[in-house]
């Protein structure tokens, strides 16, 4: 069995999320909303390619997947809390999305740990879609423009979360990396039959 390098550019770029998470409620905390938003845009542009540079470079490690779900995850939590101490006005006039968005993205977290004990990391097409989307929109919204595209992008994020709902309602056992619900059932098919899986 050959070893997963644990020092490779996709695991690094996960990781970096995570180091930028201290540093982005910092810059929130003494109000640097520019320095936040710089470096939030370079934390979310890691989240774009960590995944592409290991597919191109067959550098995809279960350690790489697990940095990642990690780096989403506390990315996701220190945003708002960011956004919070920015832009308060901007939070509470936006509140519904915001609570539609926290929520969307938590429940299905609980739901696979309360399965599983883990993050799912499926990390699906869905899932790539919408923080693609809520990412750029909220640079926009926290750049003052206009509120509806992050609305969108929320929506968006409620329809890929309910997708993972699906997959963990689906799957009796954890699997990493299930790209869609149609994979899942595959999948599913694949084990109860003995079939392989493409």
């Amino acid at each position: 069995m050959r070893e997963e390098p644990l020092l490779t550019i996709p695991n690094a770029l996960s990781a970096l999320r995570l180091v930028l998470a201290p540093v982005l409620l910092w810059l929130a905390w003494k109000g640097q909303g520019t320095a936040f938003l710089v470096t939030l845009a370079v934390s979310l542009l890691s989240d774009l390619v960590d995944g592409w540079v290991a597919r191109r470079f067959d550098q995809a490690t279960a350690l790489g997947t697990l940095l990642d779900s990690w780096g989403d995850l506390v990315t996701f939590v220190t945003v708002p809390v960011c956004a919070w101490w920015l832009w308060p006005d901007l939070i509470r006039r936006e509140s519904v999305t915001v609570a539609a968005l926290v929520a969307a993205y938590v429940f299905p977290i609980a739901l696979g740990y309360l399965k599983y004990g883990r993050l799912t990391s499926y990390h699906t097409y869905g899932a790539k879609l919408s923080a693609v989307v809520v990412g750029s929109s909220a640079l926009v919204l926290f750049l003052d423009g206009p509120p509806e595209p992050f609305r969108i992008a929320t929506a968006i994020l409620v329809l890929a979360e309910l997708e993972e709902i699906a997959i963990t309602t689906i799957l009796p056992d954890w699997h990493a990396g299930v790209p869609s619900v149609f994979h899942a059932r595959r999948l599913l098919r694949s084990s109860s039959g003995g079939e392989g899986v493409s």
